[in-house]
């Protein structure tokens, strides 16, 4: 059976010896044949070529872009997961708890006072930040914010860090090692300003392994007595009558 070309190069030759046409004419329109089915096989394979490369370049760009591909291809991609959202927001500042109602304030947390200079009563104000607490006398008609004597107890992880304050001062050269009864403790006047102003009269008084006591003066009261030695009498005093309770 003859084929296409033969059948076209058969036509045109008659067509040609008929109309005079050009000698290369049949060999022009064969080729021009033959370009045409190389052009729609190149044209097939690059379509064929450009989808398959769509297909693998798919994932990428989802997970690029951060969004799910089709459902036919989810289980050839694997999923990014997206970052935790950052929280911005300032965490919102919480006041300590006061101790309550002390009464006469001569019990409070896990301490009992025994002792208090005359004219001293309790001032209200307390504060209780777990480990640590506190609470002040002051005289009648003072101020509430206003203290004499103030008693702060550091317990359990507290005692840590008053363990370190401590240290400072030992090396500081600041304050003596002290014992009231059978307790050790270490006295020291701390806040000492550089233009001389007086500091505050402090007695450090260990009641357990994981609790201490911190007594305060405040340098106004400090100036009712007659001299630091006076001061030192009356912390000692307060230490003494300081029992825990726990």
């Amino acid at each position: 059976m003859p084929t296409l070309e033969d059948e076209v190069r058969r036509l045109m030759a008659d067509e040609t010896a008929r109309l005079r046409a050009a000698p290369d004419l049949l060999e022009r329109v064969v080729r021009a044949h033959r370009d045409r089915r190389r052009r729609v096989r190149t044209a097939a394979v690059t379509a064929s070529v450009i989808a398959s490369v769509a297909v693998v370049a798919a994932p990428v760009v989802y997970l690029t872009a951060g969004s799910a591909p089709p459902a036919g291809e989810r289980a050839t991609t694997s999923a990014v997961p997206e970052p935790p959202p950052i929280d911005d927001t300032p965490p919102v500042r919480t006041e300590p708890e006061t101790l309550g109602d002390l009464g006469d304030g001569r019990e409070f947390g896990h301490v009992r006072v025994g002792y208090l200079p005359e004219r001293l009563r309790w001032s209200t104000w307390s504060i209780d930040n777990g480990d640590s607490y506190s609470t002040s006398w002051n005289h009648k008609g003072d101020d509430e914010g206003t203290y004499q004597v103030q008693i702060f107890v550091h317990e359990d992880a507290a005692v840590q860090e008053l363990g370190d304050r401590l240290q400072i001062h030992r090396d500081e050269g600041e304050g003596e090692d002290v014992t009231v009864g059978d307790r050790s403790g270490y006295l020291v006047v701390t806040n000492v300003g550089e233009d001389g102003m007086a500091g505050t009269p402090t007695l450090f008084l260990k009641l357990a392994d994981t609790q201490w006591a911190e007594i305060i003066f405040s340098p106004v009261y400090a100036k009712e007595f007659s001299g630091p030695e006076a001061v030192t009498a009356e912390l000692r005093k307060i230490a003494a009558g300081l029992t825990s309770t726990r």
